[in-house]
């Protein structure tokens, strides 16, 4: 039996939802307000972008399409829990 595992979200898929953020100022706003990673990645979700909460987290630290991803831990979350 070969059990087939989800993809992990692509570096280019991730850097088009971001270009897209970039262009527009609505999305952009609504990732600004976003609290979670995976509402960012529900956002991502409903424009047709296979991206997970875990999978954007994995990009904490790094600048794509102009736009910086940044982790910020709240209290009570686990640091390091999801990369």
């Amino acid at each position: 039996m070969v059990l087939s595992r989800k993809p992990r979200v692509t570096f280019e898929q991730f850097r088009h939802f971001l270009s897209r953020v970039q262009r527009d100022p609505a999305l952009r706003r609504q990732v600004e307000e976003a609290i979670t990673a995976d509402e960012v990645a529900r956002l991502a979700q409903d424009l047709g972008f296979s991206v997970s909460g875990s999978d954007i987290l994995r990009f904490s630290g790094q600048s794509v399409s102009g736009v910086r991803v940044q982790r910020i831990d709240h209290p009570g979350e686990y640091p390091g829990r999801y990369y």
